[in-house]
């Protein structure tokens, strides 16, 4: 998932020149989650994307099906301090095996070491309106210590089926540098779990 990474987005700037003010740089994010259905084949979903100041650019693959892939353009913004809200909406265009466009959105809510992060999206299936589907990966994570987090994750996918149509689970992420390390457990209650393994880098 975004697309799945929790990491909000960042706004660097480099040194001006004598006299001239600065200008934001671009920011960038390449995460690879893996996933392990069951009854279904393995996968890889890659996103990556790039922010600079308010402008957010992505790129997601097998998010919304296998072999299909998203391009998405979105509005970056944050309120507050101690309980900050980082928001994305966002609106993308669907292309492979699945064909449509899709509102969507990324968003971070944080209050001292607790964080709740959700990202989502409406598909519009322009081939099968009835195939048209509203897909999440959403997180509510404590961090203990800045270098590890764990809580409970839920997702609703179309990519492999399950008899859910909301899998819950849960999440541990330990974090080096500007590496992100991410396992999750679906449904670790039933007989066949779903298991997700994730990396994340930003530069």
């Amino acid at each position: 998932m975004t697309t799945s990474q929790p990491a909000t987005a960042t706004t660097n700037t480099t040194p001006a020149a004598a006299g001239q003010p600065s200008a934001p740089a671009w920011s960038f994010l390449a995460s690879a989650y893996i996933y392990f259905p069951p009854d279904s084949q393995d996968y890889v979903q890659p996103t990556v994307r790039a922010d600079r100041n308010w402008l957010r650019l992505e790129a997601r693959y097998n998010y919304e099906a296998l072999d299909t892939g998203s391009a998405w353009v979105g509005y970056n913004f944050s309120v507050g301090e101690e309980l900050k809200l980082d928001f994305t909406p966002m609106l993308g265009g669907v292309f492979g095996k699945t064909n449509g466009y899709a509102p969507g959105y990324e968003l971070t809510l944080g209050w001292r070491r607790l964080q709740l992060y959700s990202e989502g999206e409406y598909v519009f299936d322009t081939g099968i309106s009835s195939a048209s589907f509203f897909y999440t990966w959403s997180e509510l994570t404590l961090a203990p210590v800045d270098w590890f987090q764990f809580g409970l994750v839920a997702q609703r996918t179309k990519v492999y089926q399950t008899d859910l149509n909301i899998q819950r689970g849960l999440l541990v992420r330990v974090s080096y540098k500007k590496l992100n390390l991410t396992a999750a457990v679906f449904n670790p209650d039933a007989d066949k779990p779903t298991y997700v393994l994730a990396v994340s880098v930003s530069f």
